[in-house]
């Protein structure tokens, strides 16, 4: 079963990475968007291509970082992806969001979803690397599962889209509430996962005294 939902993990972090570059690398920026989202880009290009080429280096890498292999057989590997994962992903991608999303189609319930989640994604990764440095390496990982969920929000955005599409909302219905459904039950997930960890190290400590 780990083995499924890590591959599914790759697949759809890959695939959209993948998918993403081709998009904002050869075709016309907004081309693959709403009507009402492409006036924002194309009004402010340099913060959307910033924005989106930034988190494609966070959203490629961050499956990798989770490898227990990596991590031990190449942890030099695993820092400087990790350095690269923060510092141009997360810190470039999040402050480069957090300025589009002041021009975000959907109003400003829209723009506000946007701005947290921008603002937790860069706090988030801010935490992790702080904990590191300190040599916490399992409060280190529960700050990184939180930020990578919001990394993710970038798949789970893309999903969400096309269904309220073909289920026939309205755009102005819709991308106001994937806006925050986008990423808000991700961080929920996971709060879940880091919840399940503390009881499986506290488990682990009762036993062995």
């Amino acid at each position: 079963m780990k083995s499924i939902s890590t591959g599914i993990l790759y697949f759809l972090a890959l695939g959209v990475s993948g998918y993403a570059a081709f998009v904002y690398g050869f075709l016309p920026l907004g081309s693959s968007v709403a009507p009402e989202m492409q006036k924002s880009f194309l009004a402010h290009p340099y913060g959307i291509y910033i924005h989106a080429f930034a988190s494609i280096v966070a959203l490629a890498i961050g499956p990798f970082q989770f490898s227990t292999r990596l991590r031990e057989n190449r942890p030099g590997l695993h820092r400087w992806l990790g350095r690269g994962y923060l510092a141009i992903g997360v810190v470039v991608g999040g402050l480069a969001g957090l300025y589009m999303s002041q021009y975000a189609s959907g109003g400003t319930v829209a723009r506000l979803g946007f701005a947290v989640l921008a603002v937790l994604w860069i706090y988030t990764g801010l935490r992790a690397y702080l904990a590191i440095r300190r040599g916490s390496v399992k409060e280190h990982q529960k700050w990184m599962i939180r930020n990578y969920s919001l990394t993710f929000a970038a798949v789970t955005l893309r999903l969400y889209l096309p269904i309220s599409m073909v289920g026939g909302i309205d755009f102005a219905i819709a991308y106001p509430i994937i806006a925050w459904l986008c990423w808000v039950p991700n961080l929920i997930f996971a709060e879940w996962r880091c919840t399940l960890a503390n009881r499986h190290m506290s488990h682990f400590s009762v036993n062995r005294h």
